[in-house]
């Protein structure tokens, strides 16, 4: 794979809207406001690309933007990192536009830059996967750096400044506490503290080696999932009604166009691999988690893998349920899964980098990356 350089003090970083365009809305101007200091904060000046603040509603309208900004991001030699703003539900719709675009294709090769994001951004990063360059999951501009809190939450903290050098040899291990959602995003919300909870579970070794290693490869599970079933717009029917779309026909299309230009990782490319994998901020019922985990292992996926590492549940809810999804679906008792990782949608967030090669010790409840 093409590894870009770490970020280094004095940066210019692209802030990107792939999926979601919130941050351009006057009621996230106070979110804004807050990430940019903080990246200035640490060194790095924040651009924001030409629609990055056009809005949702020009954003939803025009995948083409998004997808155009991403380009210009890699075809700028000024900018050394991307950062996404949030995620999202319909990232998809950018393959069309970059996926056929040689000169897109050409930069990113040409060009590489670290990229970070998460949730519905797992499409982006596979798409960068297919095209060789690694990429980093785990944060985001407005749930990290725009934190509400006085400061960064301490270990989301600590692991963005892990970005500014290699990350070879690092060591996640859990946090300490983890953190409610917020339900208050205004700007009356700015100085408050979340909700916090000491970590009483620790990872969770749910069966098989306590030691395993392979190559990092996953995302959120609901996108890996919508990337394989072959109608999303049905089956999410009511995700897609709670973001205000009442016509979601585009979403018929997911699985065809993920096919199309190849995301989505063949069987024989998950040989080996550790899949990390985490629910998103929707925590679906544990039956609509098992009708996901039945198409990635319809796919494929799981007879191929070396280990799992599967993220904390936001809130922890369905936690307890989660587990025997996940072990009942996979059906490979031998399979090592580690449950309860900070990583992905419940806070704080650690940052992996896809394909990197890592070493877990679950007795010793560290994740070692080679």
């Amino acid at each position: 794979m093409i590894c870009p350089e770490p970020l280094r003090k004095g940066d210019r970083v692209a802030v990107i809207s792939l999926s979601n365009g919130i941050l351009g809305e006057p009621w996230c101007a106070h979110e804004k406001e807050l990430a940019e200091r903080r990246l200035r904060a640490f060194g790095l000046e924040p651009v924001y690309t030409e629609h990055a603040l056009a809005g949702s509603a020009v954003l939803w309208d025009h995948p083409e933007l998004r997808a155009a900004d991403l380009k210009a991001a890699f075809l700028d030699d000024s900018i050394r990192g991307i950062i996404t703003a949030i995620g999202g539900i319909d990232t998809f719709r950018t393959f069309p536009y970059l996926m056929e675009d040689a000169e897109f294709i050409r930069a990113v090769k040409e060009h590489p830059k670290f990229f970070l994001g998460y949730s519905d951004t797992t499409n982006n990063h596979l798409m960068f996967y297919r095209l060789g360059l690694q990429t980093f999951y785990g944060q985001a501009l407005l749930p990290d750096l725009a934190e509400l809190s006085d400061a960064m939450l301490p270990y989301s903290r600590a692991q963005f400044e892990s970005c500014f050098s290699s990350y070879h040899g690092r060591k996640i291990t859990p946090s300490p506490v983890w953190y409610e959602e917020r339900t208050d995003f205004s700007a009356d919300a700015l100085g408050t503290e979340r909700v916090s909870h000491p970590e009483t579970y620790g990872y969770e070794l749910l069966q098989g080696d306590p030691v395993f290693e392979g190559e990092l490869l996953g995302g959120c599970i609901e996108s890996l999932g919508e990337m394989l079933l072959s109608d999303c717009a049905e089956i999410y029917a009511e995700k897609f009604a709670r973001a205000g779309l009442q016509d979601a026909g585009c979403f018929r299309e997911q699985g065809a166009v993920t096919a199309r230009y190849d995301i989505f990782p063949s069987a024989g490319e998950w040989r080996g691999k550790i899949l990390f994998a985490e629910t998103s901020e929707e925590t679906p019922e544990p039956e609509r988690l098992r009708v996901i985990l039945q198409a990635l292992k319809d796919a494929g996926v799981f007879a191929a893998l070396s280990g799992i590492i599967i993220g904390k549940p936001l809130n922890e809810r369905w936690y307890e349920e989660y587990k025997t999804v996940w072990l009942e679906t996979v059906g490979r008792p031998e399979l090592p899964v580690l449950y309860n990782v900070n990583f992905g949608h419940a806070a704080p967030r650690a940052i992996l980098p896809y394909g990197a090669a890592v070493r877990v010790y679950a007795e010793r409840q560290e994740i070692l990356l080679l």
